[in-house]
């Protein structure tokens, strides 16, 4: 078995109240235990409890490990004087005699226990990055942290290597960041997954003469089918549902309009990049009857009577189509209502939220 070889870093931690050192306070930062056999170097840290130093005390702690060690038994001796800045700063491990001072990668806590490591502007060499995050997780594996997040911004790309190599996985990633995380608890790893659905509206919109907007599109799955649909689309990060109705309408047909209310939903599953999809039928009122389609995106777009739109063989061939249109139906009739919008809070915050609810509640 290959021998592996170790650099040892000795810190004071003024948080822990052990009178005396524990031989479970060090670790390897590359497998965290004593048992590798892949030949790299590494690193141990100790964390030797302050209470343990008198001033101007001399200290020798002896690391000792399994035998595929490179050295069975290392002493380092050092003299004690405690001052601040030999202290535990969160950021930087100094040992009193001198020896290397470290740097620490800057990171915040989580509500989990785990925590956040967030580099979005700067510039770092990619070994030099390697070298902080495997002394990083020792000192989090010491201080029993679980997951860990890494969000690199797109300008830190060179980073994502160093970070793979460390055991992170990719999580997520947005057009300025990418995210990594890993579990270093010993427990079952509970980090969240990515957001698992996408969410997008279907409106219904009528006007004084009980006619409904439709739109023929230029693109997808409808170009050149003949089919006249509601108009639809995504909404975006932070938009509630009602407004999305309210501005896809608008930009597809360029009627203004207001939300009345939710009136069913779909959800699907492997839809969008593997993702599922949540689908919003939302009831809309007219506000203006002029049409200005989007060339872009609409082919045509007009009023049309209820009944013709639900007598299109598509919609009555398809089941979905068609229960959507015979609950509009049942709404245009007054037999049915939907979801209302009700301004709230969350329960932790004062942050704005939306509450749907059945107006006969």
């Amino acid at each position: 078995m290959t021998r592996h070889l170790l650099r040892v870093t000795v810190a004071l931690s003024p948080w822990s109240l052990c009178s005396q050192p524990s031989n479970q306070l060090w670790s390897c930062s590359h497998c965290h235990s004593g048992l590798c056999s892949d030949g790299r170097f590494d690193s141990v840290l100790v964390v030797v409890p302050m209470l343990v130093f008198r001033s101007n005390q001399s200290v020798e702690i002896a690391i000792r490990g399994p035998k595929n060690w490179a050295s069975d038994s290392s002493l380092i001796s050092f003299m004690s004087t405690p001052t601040s800045s030999s202290l535990w700063d969160g950021k930087e491990m100094a040992t009193e005699s001198g020896f290397e001072k470290i740097q620490l990668l800057d990171s915040s806590e989580d509500s989990y226990g785990g925590v956040m490591v967030e580099y979005l502007k700067e510039s770092m060499d990619s070994e030099a990055f390697a070298s902080l995050l495997r002394a990083s997780i020792a000192l989090w594996i010491q201080q029993g942290k679980k997951g860990i997040w890494i969000k690199l911004a797109i300008e830190s790309v060179n980073l994502v290597e160093a970070a793979v190599k460390e055991g992170f996985r990719y999580h997520h990633a947005e057009p300025s960041y990418l995210m990594l995380v890993k579990w270093i608890a010993e427990t079952a790893d509970t980090l969240p997954a990515n957001a698992s659905h996408r969410v997008g509206i279907g409106a219904f919109v009528m006007n004084d003469m009980g006619e409904v907007l439709v739109v023929q599109e230029n693109g997808g799955k409808f170009k050149g089918t003949g089919v006249w649909k509601f108009p639809t689309g995504v909404v975006d990060e932070g938009e509630d549902i009602s407004i999305a109705a309210i501005r896809e309408v608008k930009e597809e047909a360029g009627v203004e309009t207001e939300f009345v209310e939710v009136l069913a939903f779909r959800q699907s599953h492997k839809s969008f990049f593997g993702k599922s999809d949540l689908f919003f039928v939302c009831m809309l009122r007219a506000l203006s009857f002029n049409i200005q389609k989007q060339d872009s995106e609409i082919a045509e777009a007009k009023w049309m009577p209820f009944d013709e739109y639900a007598a299109q063989p598509f919609v009555q061939k398809k089941e979905l189509f068609k229960s959507i249109a015979d609950i509009c139906l049942e709404k245009k009739n007054n037999n049915y209502s939907g979801f209302s919008v009700v301004p709230t809070t969350t329960g932790f915050s004062s942050k704005r939220s939306i509450l749907y609810v059945h107006k006969d509640l």
